[in-house]
């Protein structure tokens, strides 16, 4: 079914708590595994309805912030979530304690089990009016970000529709364009800083009223981290300052060459050839009418996947002004089908919509069809995976999308991959920061994040560009906002697909046989078990990074 035809109705949660009632004690009546998990399709069926109408509520808010009914029902939502969570642990939590739980575990296994484990130590009734303040705390951040207008030329842009001007081809004008974002956080930065700290309090009140120290061993739980803790992420950054920035400064002074420059400024940041960056030659239209061609090249399995999306107009990818910023795949379970949103902007961004999102939806949509709906829980390193390394399989079509630059366009993508890794972990330890000291000040914060980027990136210099150089970048994060803890399974993903990008210049086919099997493990089994049956290596190991960075420096040095 066309997403545009999908019915919505909003969510009776009065008639969903009933239906629970009456699945909880069909459950403790039933006299066998087998009876039980009868009951347990029940329970599918019941949440993959309310999950698809909050996700069409949400999409349609998101793509445009300015619908009345819809932000609306984004506000319901946002106070009735933590409500229904609060019925689905309850439910959850007779599942794990049942006297059938060997035969339970058995059919949908003990990752599952495992999962349910961290449900119930990271949700408890009490936090329900906690959550329901988180909820909208980060739609109010939402929507200050996506209400952001920027005059420019005559025109009012939003901060996505700006993307093309901060990595224009001429340095003056992209300077512009900084300053311009700039401002508009300046101007909204006590507001944002207000945001953010009614947020860590409110994280660090939910930690504690559940018994923990803070927020961290909280939220560990909430990401689902059922195979490694705080010391293994802990090891990885550590790795990644010792091996890897070396590496990426390498990168950027690389870069610095290229683009004829004395020195690296803040703006400067993501361009990387002195011509500009490689822009995708088609209209919209053509680059997804190129997207399905590439797809029905690459193999049966995504020719089905991109045909049905494209049939079924699950796409929402032009940038809009009234439209939230930045992009993600979603799933509607009733209909099976993923969705993708997106802002294109005219960069080399929406084609990464083509092939990052992608990646995330091919793997929806081939877990989709998994009876056992446990299978589809993705921990998110291992989503990440899917759609970072779908970036790179989908490299030999860059022509399609960017002509005679396509050759720019690989050098770049696998620079800017590399580059990202440093990034990514100092956003992690940002935040693992500012949870250990919930009681830091906004100032403090921001010279936290000033002392990190001096370790992670220390070729960048800010200028007089005084809300960025006194530590305001993370600011434009949204993931530091909406979605805690969740950013270094980017770079724990991006070392995986690192290894695909050298396994497949070896052999394509035997890598894509690797990749189609990871999406079809889903999440049948945990991240350290999968990574070793699809012979990727454990980045959590020591000597991991180091190995490949010596990989990458020997392999491509043609490249970067």
């Amino acid at each position: 079914m066309k997403f545009k035809d999908m019915p919505y109705q909003r969510v009776d949660f009065d008639k969903v708590g009933e239906e629970f009632k009456q699945l909880m004690a069909e459950f403790d009546a039933a006299k066998s595994g087998e009876e039980q998990f009868e009951v347990h399709k029940k329970y599918y069926d019941l949440t993959d309805r309310v999950s698809t109408m909050m996700t069409i509520a949400h999409i349609r808010h998101d793509v445009d912030t300015t619908d009345a009914f819809y932000d609306a029902e984004q506000a319901y939502y946002d106070e009735k979530g933590p409500e229904y969570k609060n019925q689905v642990v309850a439910y959850l939590k007779k599942m794990y304690e049942s006297p059938y739980r060997d035969y339970l575990e058995k059919r949908i296994g003990p990752v599952a089990f495992k999962n349910m484990e961290l449900s119930l130590k990271s949700f408890d009734e009490k936090l329900i009016p906690l959550m329901q303040e988180e909820n909208a705390l980060t739609t109010e951040y939402d929507k200050l970000i996506a209400g952001a207008k920027i005059e420019w030329e005559g025109e009012t842009f939003n901060l996505s529709l700006m993307r093309p001007y901060l990595i224009h081809v001429d340095r003056h004008v992209r300077r512009k364009a900084w300053d311009k974002v700039a401002v508009f956080f300046e101007e909204n930065a006590d507001k944002l800083d207000e945001i953010y700290d009614k947020l860590v309090k409110n994280r660090d009140a939910q930690a504690k009223t559940m018994g923990y120290q803070n927020y961290l061993e909280l939220g560990y739980y909430r990401m689902q981290r059922n195979c490694y803790g705080q010391a293994d992420v802990e090891n990885f950054r550590r790795q990644v300052k010792k091996d890897f920035v070396p590496f990426a400064e390498k990168l950027h002074e690389r870069r610095r060459q290229r683009l004829g420059i004395d020195k690296l400024s803040f703006e400067d940041e993501g361009v990387y050839f002195l011509n500009g960056n490689p822009k995708p030659t088609g209209t919209p239209e053509e680059i997804m009418q190129s997207g399905q061609k590439m797809y029905s090249e690459l193999s049966s399995e995504t020719k089905e996947f991109f045909d049905f999306m494209m049939e079924n107009e699950l796409f929402d990818v032009l940038g809009r002004k009234t439209k939230k910023a930045g992009g993600y795949m979603t799933y509607l379970p009733v209909y099976h089908s993923p969705f993708i949103f997106a802002n294109f902007n005219g960069t080399d961004g929406d084609i990464n919509v083509i092939t990052h999102e992608c990646g995330h939806a091919f793997q929806g949509y081939v877990s989709g069809k998994d009876p056992i709906r446990e299978h589809s829980d993705i921990t998110m390193e291992t989503a990440e995976i899917h759609s970072m390394s779908m970036e790179f399989f989908t490299e030999k079509w860059m022509e399609l999308f960017f002509g005679e630059r396509a050759e720019d366009y690989l050098a770049m993508h696998l620079e800017d991959s590399a580059a990202f890794i440093p990034y990514g972990c100092m956003v992690d330890e940002f935040q693992h920061i500012v949870y250990e000291n919930p009681g830091m000040t906004p100032k403090e914060r921001k010279e936290a994040w000033t002392k990190l980027e001096k370790e992670y990136k220390p070729h960048l210099d800010y200028g007089d560009c005084k809300f960025f150089a006194e530590g305001g970048y993370w600011q434009r994060q949204p993931h530091i906002f909406d979605y805690p803890l969740y950013y270094i399974d980017y770079c724990i993903a991006q070392t995986c697909a690192l290894q695909y990008k050298t396994m497949m210049d070896d052999d394509y086919k035997a890598a894509w046989s690797s990749y189609l099997k990871l999406c079809e493990l889903s999440a049948s089994d945990f991240f350290t078990n999968l990574v070793k049956m699809v012979g990727l290596e454990n980045p959590f190991e020591d000597g991991s990074i180091k190995k490949m960075v010596d990989k990458l420096e020997k392999r491509y040095s043609r490249l970067i």
